[in-house]
């Protein structure tokens, strides 16, 4: 397979760092110390792959959120999602789960009763802006995404606007997340030169033009750039991420996302104290770090 590698992009490419979500090892490309957002993206966890069985498996018991989204996306196998909302919702590849915090929500993320086999997929977080963060906490799942075919791939629309397809998920920004699968070849993806980005691979190796990306590397994007060129020599899943650089600074500590530790502080009381709210469930809750400015409570 000879390309002309001439005017492609060149990424920023760094490693995730492992860690251990539940009973999931994940590969976390985002946040990192010298990047907390990327648009406003501001988590990415590839999970897996790993295998589970109908009782057992990711079991990452209840914990909160405030301030952002969760969009889960599986490329392989089912969880079972359940929230503080009374929401239970089974997810399988192709469909996503969007849930937005807000003022406060907590969740479970557990074997499904009936699935088993290997399971893989990536948890997003996208932080929520000053508009909306203050908002009631809700849930939204969505079976059917827009799917187009762009050389050698087929692009699913999980969130925001891709090549003028529309995913039907909530946005609160500018921002766009598709998930790729490419057949071996080129394909060219078209992308919003507003928009910053960055880019994973779940399955297998993706060139962009003299860089190789394999999983585990975490490619970004600055502005400007207006087209992705995807080399793959063999089948390959990646995930695009982008957006509108976010216009606020954030604090992320666990799993919260806040503007200050005081607001951190009432989200963590809140949770300590039950009045963010329950799931049912048989799973213990995620073990819960205290605030380091708080000291040994």
């Amino acid at each position: 397979m000879t390309e002309d590698l001439s005017g492609a992009p060149v990424a920023e490419v760094t490693d995730a760092r492992e860690s251990l979500v539940g009973a999931t090892k994940v590969r976390r490309a985002l946040p990192m110390r010298h990047r907390r957002t990327v648009g406003p993206w501001c988590f990415e966890d590839h999970m897996g792959p790993t295998h589970v069985t109908p009782t057992a498996g990711l079991d990452v018991g209840p914990h909160p959120h405030i301030g952002l989204q969760t969009v889960t996306w599986l490329t392989e196998g089912e969880i079972l999602h359940k929230d503080s909302l009374g929401t239970e919702q089974l997810i399988r590849p192709g469909q996503v789960n969007l849930m937005t915090a807000g003022t406060g929500v907590v969740h479970s993320e557990e074997a499904t009763g009936s699935y088993a086999g290997r399971l893989q997929g990536v948890q997003l977080w996208v932080a929520q802006p000053e508009a909306t963060r203050h908002t009631e906490p809700a849930f939204e799942h969505h079976a059917t995404l827009p799917i187009t075919e762009l050389g050698s791939s087929d692009a699913t629309v999980i969130t925001g606007t891709f090549e003028a397809h529309i995913s039907p998920a909530r946005q609160d920004w500018a921002s766009v997340g598709v998930e790729g699968r490419l057949r071996t070849g080129r394909s060219v993806w078209p992308l919003n030169p507003e928009f910053e980005h960055g880019l994973i691979v779940v399955e297998g190796e993706v060139r962009v033009g003299e860089q190789i990306l394999t999983p585990g590397k975490f490619a970004y994007y600055a502005p400007g750039i207006s087209e992705l060129p995807l080399d793959a020599r063999e089948p390959a899943v990646v995930l695009l991420v982008g957006g509108k650089p976010f216009a606020e600074q954030v604090l992320i500590w666990w799993n919260l996302v806040a503007r200050t530790a005081a607001e951190i502080d009432d989200a963590y009381d809140g949770w300590r104290n039950g009045s963010i709210g329950n799931v049912d469930t048989t799973l213990p809750a995620m073990p819960t770090p205290v605030p380091p400015w708080r000291g040994v409570t």
